[in-house]
């Protein structure tokens, strides 16, 4: 038997009875089921293992022995089965040059490109997506805006979320820490020379390094 590609990305529903698979796309995961195909050796040993039950175990012995045979035949059948699946869907994906991964065409092809999506994505589609993210971000903004969400926070004096101190959560506008008691934030003087702020334990100015007074 040749070797089969288009082999990676697969589900195996098989059972005694027959053979069927699932070829997923690369991509979005999506994919199409190939025919059932019967399994002629698991379908005799269910009819022995019937027939044996009906008649008391006379047939045990006829029944082990299809067991045996469809056991040892297995292998060749389900290769057998699992190609003509191959053959079947195939045709139904593409595989990126680009990448090798094989894609459902009618989402994750870009047939313009000639590649997945993945490697060369829609121009149309990230055109449309960037549009409505924006629009969905201008619209947060708005509400928050008309509704005074954010009324009276200073958004340009960044607030910690926990007390440099002792790491203790802190309340939103908290000025001193619940688990220690001691302020959330150093109080700043503004440096002589420069007259840029600067923390109050700082012995020397951020800015310019002049020594503070």
């Amino acid at each position: 038997m040749a070797t089969m590609q288009f082999t990676r990305n697969y589900t195996d529903h098989s059972n005694n009875s027959g053979f069927q698979f699932e070829f997923h796309c690369d991509k979005c995961g999506n994919g199409f089921r190939s025919s059932y195909s019967r399994n002629k050796l698991g379908m005799a040993t269910n009819m022995l293992d019937a027939a044996s039950n009906l008649l008391g175990g006379g047939l045990w012995g006829a029944a082990r022995g299809a067991a045996n045979l469809n056991d040892a035949l297995r292998g060749k059948a389900w290769d057998d089965a699992f190609q003509a699946a191959v053959a079947e869907i195939k045709p139904k994906f593409r595989q990126c040059r680009r990448c090798g991964k094989w894609v459902c065409p009618e989402v994750c092809w870009n047939s313009t490109a000639a590649l997945c999506k993945e490697c060369a994505p829609s121009l149309q589609e990230e055109v449309a997506a960037a549009a409505a993210q924006g629009a969905a971000q201008q619209i947060i903004a708005k509400a928050g805006q008309e509704a005074g969400l954010i009324a009276g926070i200073d958004l340009t004096k960044a607030a910690p979320a926990a007390c440099p101190s002792c790491n203790a959560p802190l309340a939103d506008g908290a000025k001193f820490c619940a688990g220690c008691g001691k302020p959330v934030a150093s109080e700043k003087k503004f440096c002589a020379k420069c007259g840029k702020p600067s923390p109050a334990e700082a012995k020397f100015c951020p800015e310019c390094g002049a020594p503070k007074a």
